[in-house]
């Protein structure tokens, strides 16, 4: 499955965006999707995870102001985020996995997109 993430761009403390994971070549209602960040100069780290199901997971740092969802007939993952502050600034990436009892490694996801820049002004 390839993966393309689009949606970032810069934006005010506490403003929203809405980043898209688009996936092409297979389906993705077959695979946890998760989404992950990265800023300059810190190692990746997990944001959010949906199920199959439905079911979603958060790291603490974004729980209660950012939303994953999926739409499985658009073949779309989606992440919005609220309340955006300047340690939100990172490149983002979308990511595609089959469950191996955890969701929020790396390690778990075989497929990843190219990532999108999100920038947070204070």
């Amino acid at each position: 499955v390839q993966l393309q993430a689009s949606g970032g761009g810069l934006v005010q403390a506490g403003g929203s965006l809405r980043l898209t994971c688009a996936a092409s070549g297979r389906t993705i209602s077959i695979y946890y999707m998760g989404w992950f960040r990265q800023a300059p100069g810190k190692e990746r780290e997990f944001v959010a995870a949906i199920s199959l199901s439905g079911a979603t997971y958060y790291s603490d740092s974004v729980k209660g102001r950012f939303t994953i969802s999926r739409d499985n007939a658009k073949n779309t993952v989606y992440l919005q985020m609220n309340s955006l502050r300047p340690e939100d600034t990172a490149v983002y990436y979308c990511a595609a996995g089959g469950y191996s009892g955890s969701y929020n490694y790396l390690k778990d996801y075989a497929y990843w997109g190219q990532g999108t820049l999100v920038t947070v002004s204070s």
